[in-house]
């Protein structure tokens, strides 16, 4: 029994610092109500072209990230909205200046991290939105660059408004604000930036919130640490003979 209570709480435990069962539920009806009004608004939108979706499949990854993880780098406005515009451009240039259906995906992902990551709104359903161009249907070949502005570029702006008043509502910052650091303590920004120059590796946070994290922390292990030497203290006080 023990075994698998074990079990469960790995299998369950959650793969992101600060997650826990609360806040996954407030994201899976903020993602719900999102996706939901992205759908109600864009099919409002009058166009001339009836065999585009009134939702672009990517959207669904959007809201994962937006309603689940807000204060990711790559979950902010501007990625989401810049990330999925721009990479559905590129897509189109690919698909149609490059003949080969293959070489054009793979030029038009290739691409798409490159330009996102230039204009610093790297998002990672942007890849999706650049291959949409390419692999989607007749509809979609045929509608060329509009595919940025409908339905891309409207899902993209509708999501992130209804995510602003969603978080607002429900308590948490959109677009993300970093706490302010805390004071004292001997790490820096310029020791972060050489840590994670050392590693080698990208991460899904800010140096700003990897910072004020840090502080927090060593100021949580300060009191720790006095607490234990009281408490040390306090036994040998009352274990010396009198």
């Amino acid at each position: 029994s023990s075994k698998s209570d074990n079990f469960s709480v790995l299998l369950f435990r959650p793969i992101l610092i600060g997650a826990d069962f609360r806040n996954r539920a407030i994201a899976c009806v903020g993602a719900a109500i999102g996706i939901s009004l992205t759908i109600a608004v864009c099919s409002s939108v009058p166009h001339t072209r009836p065999n585009l979706p009134f939702i672009a499949a990517q959207l669904g990854a959007s809201a994962v990230l937006v309603f689940a993880i807000p204060s990711s780098p790559m979950a902010q406005p501007w990625p989401v909205v810049g990330g999925n515009v721009i990479s559905t451009i590129i897509g189109v240039i690919a698909f149609q200046s490059i003949p080969d259906p293959t070489l054009a995906a793979s030029s038009a992902v290739g691409g798409s991290i490159l330009a996102m990551s230039i204009l610093r709104c790297l998002h990672p359903p942007g890849g999706a939105s650049a291959l949409m161009p390419v692999i989607g249907g007749h509809g979609v070949h045929m509608a060329g660059y509009d595919l940025a502005f409908l339905p891309v570029g409207i899902n993209s702006i509708t999501l992130v408004i209804v995510a602003m008043l969603f978080h607002r509502m429900t308590g948490h910052t959109y677009p993300h604000r970093p706490p302010a650091p805390a004071l004292l303590t001997g790490v820096r920004m310029q020791d972060i930036d050489a840590a994670l120059e050392e590693v080698h590796e990208s991460f899904d946070i800010s140096r700003e919130d990897l910072e004020a994290l840090i502080l927090l922390a060593e100021q949580h292990a300060q009191k720790r640490l006095t607490q234990e030497v009281k408490q040390v203290t306090e036994s040998v006080v009352k274990g010396a003979p009198g």
